[in-house]
């Protein structure tokens, strides 16, 4: 990854600041609004939703009508392209999360479905419980280790057990599952029910009902929560007016609700702030900002479709080299009389938007316009701009071979061709760069970063070719001196979550904002791993897949808890709640973010691995970075 972000405040007269408010916030935002709301009231919507993504080019049909509807008219182009591309990515990534709720909903369904009591499993395969348990055995036996087997029937055995142990179970329910599907016999299903319901263990104590219908009862909560929250949960827009607060607030105050959902409803409304700022405005393409000098030397921007109305630029003096070199690549290409190519410009896209600000006045005279540009790192040097000019071409040369090998070609296909043609000439023409040798890697050398819940974050760099581990660092020496940022942050997490539930109690409004101690730590730990890779002229830093991160700190708490009480469940989940809450789950997303931002400044590769669950921070770093490495010979 080699693609940043970098910002900017813009400055410019209250005239300017006023039209790009109305056309941002009276005009394109409640076009987005309105987009959103007719995706969700189409016919085929919840074939869509079945399907998990949106038919090709409905946005850009529903919105094209709404062109000549006096509430949307007179925006640039620009504006409409940037709404639709918003509303697309918006539903995109909605449509996913609704995806991955519905197959928790089925999951959980189908657990309800064979979550059975002793007394039914003995009535659904009319035989005795022990004869379901020595069934049970026999299915146990061929999937589990020898000491995992001799250990299932003890359940309150006193031996210390390791924390591995609750991991392995993982494997053999996924195995358990599938026999259930696969089989039609009775007892066999019984068996296997009652193996999953014991956690892969043969139990010798008698069920209690009680703890039995808490389970069950917990199971109907869950798959309620999830059925509500995919019926609930629809993109809905921004209400910048506050209209409908207002009108949430005068039905609750003059309208009894029929059901304590539609009251839920209402408070949820209330209680929510809504966004006061327009949704941002898109600029995918690089020649969309023009740039230029006023006379006092300060760069100054314009924006497609927006007339001559020119920002200044303010930003801080570390991406200020950034900014001017967006002049001169465009003051290079004017002057060359397009000789070059903007897909070699070091800018790749902006997006304009207003940052929330405080105070009383006009929204454009509050609110700040901040304008934030997407940079390849590599554009930066000759020797990084000549990596991707030859990617480029190649990808162009493959184009035109296939062009070339279907023969006839029709006149769009014949312009399509001369278009890239012409393109290949002048990518072949770079842009004056300072020279800078690349970062010299050692391929065999790697990086593994361990993500947990009491160490966020553990390095690993290892020998490739050997498997050998060349160093370790934990979370305290990474951080070094500011390893206290870490426990402030902590309790500050945990003072605040204290206050967002008292509040809740309370019905009152519990979105209390955070500081920026976590944003901090993460800035401080990416530059740290990435040093120690530069020290040992790593390749690549591995990173563990971020889906995987719910299941990883799942099990690292169940260890934990096995670990510090053995063989009493009730007291292990009473642990793990406390655990969560003393230590809370760190935004490993955001950690990932400037891991590879600091990376790609330097060039070092991003890659992915799958960490393992068992071991400790140190393995699972170093076992991640030899199966990443491994990986490369054996896609």
């Amino acid at each position: 990854m080699s693609t940043i972000t970098i910002q900017c405040r813009l400055v410019a007269s209250e005239p300017t600041r006023h039209q790009l408010w109305t056309l941002m916030a009276e005009r394109n935002t409640p076009l987005i609004n309105e987009l959103l709301a007719q995706i969700s009231q189409h016919p085929d919507f919840d074939t869509w939703r079945q399907q998990a993504r949106l038919k090709a080019g409905i946005v850009k049909q529903l919105c094209d009508p709404l062109k000549s509807d006096p509430r949307f008219s007179g925006q640039p182009g620009r504006f409409y392209t940037s709404a639709i591309a918003l509303v697309e990515y918006i539903y995109k990534s909605w449509l996913k999360i609704q995806q991955r709720l519905q197959r928790k909903l089925e999951g959980q369904t189908r657990w309800l479905e064979m979550l059975r009591s002793d007394q039914e499993l003995v009535q659904m395969s009319n035989c005795t419980l022990e004869v379901i348990r020595a069934k049970a055995v026999e299915i146990l036996t061929p999937l589990a280790s020898p000491n995992e087997s001799t250990q299932s029937t003890k359940t309150k055995s006193k031996q210390r057990k390791k924390p591995q142990a609750s991991n392995s179970n993982r494997s053999v329910s996924k195995t358990l599952f599938k026999a259930y599907d696969n089989t039609e016999d009775i007892p066999t299903k019984s068996a296997i029910c009652y193996l999953l319901k014991n956690g892969c263990k043969i139990s010798d104590k008698e069920e209690d009902p009680e703890k039995f219908a808490q389970r069950r009862r917990k199971t109907e909560v869950k798959i309620s929560r999830l059925t509500e929250q995919i019926a609930s949960r629809i993109p809905k827009g921004r209400d910048l007016t506050g209209q409908k607060w207002l009108e949430t607030l005068a039905i609750a105050s003059t309208t009894a609700p029929q059901d304590q959902a539609e009251a839920k409803s209402w408070q949820d409304r209330l209680l929510t702030n809504s966004k006061s700022v327009p949704f941002p405005v898109a600029y995918e393409s690089n020649e969309d900002l023009t740039w230029s000098k006023n006379s006092n030397g300060r760069l100054e921007v314009r924006f497609n479709g927006l007339g001559e109305h020119t920002f200044q630029i303010y930003c801080d003096q570390r991406q200020l080299k950034w900014f001017q070199r967006f002049y001169e690549d465009q003051e290079i290409k004017r002057a060359s009389i397009d000789q070059h190519s903007s897909s070699l410009f070091t800018l790749r896209s902006g997006r304009l938007a207003w940052q929330e600000g405080t105070g009383k006045g006009d929204p454009w005279n509050i609110h700040c316009l901040t304008l934030y540009c997407s940079v390849d790192t590599r554009f930066w040097t000759a020797e990084g701009t000549e990596q991707v000019r030859q990617e480029k071409a190649a990808d162009i040369a493959n184009t035109l071979t296939k062009m070339k090998d279907k023969g006839d070609l029709n006149e769009k296909q014949q312009a399509f061709v001369q278009r890239k043609n012409s393109t290949l000439a002048r990518i072949n023409n770079p842009f004056p760069r300072p020279s800078q040798p690349l970062y010299p890697g050692q391929p065999h050398i790697l990086v593994g970063v361990a993500l947990g819940l009491d160490k966020p974050a553990t390095a690993a760099v290892i020998d490739g070719t050997t498997g050998e581990a060349l160093a370790y660092r934990s979370i305290k020496q990474l951080l070094g001196d500011d390893h206290k940022l870490l426990n402030r942050q902590r309790y500050q997490k945990r003072s605040l979550s204290h206050q967002r539930h008292k509040a809740q109690k309370k019905a009152a409004s519990n979105q209390f904002g955070e500081s920026e101690l976590g944003e901090y730590i993460d800035r401080l730990l990416a530059q740290a791993i990435v040093k120690l890779a530069q020290t040992y002229q790593a390749s690549s830093i591995i990173l563990p897949k971020l889906g995987d991160m719910r299941e990883l700190v799942q099990s690292e708490i169940q260890a934990r808890a096995e670990q510090k009480i053995p063989g009493y469940i009730e007291a292990q989940k009473t642990y793990a709640k406390q655990y969560r809450i003393n230590i809370h789950q760190w935004s490993y997303g955001r950690l990932m973010d400037n891991i590879k931002a600091q990376s790609s400044k330097v060039g070092i590769v991003i890659e992915e691995g799958e960490q393992p669950i068992r071991g400790s921070p140190q393995e699972k770093a170093k076992n991640m970075a030899i199966s990443a490495y491994h990986a490369r010979s054996n896609p």
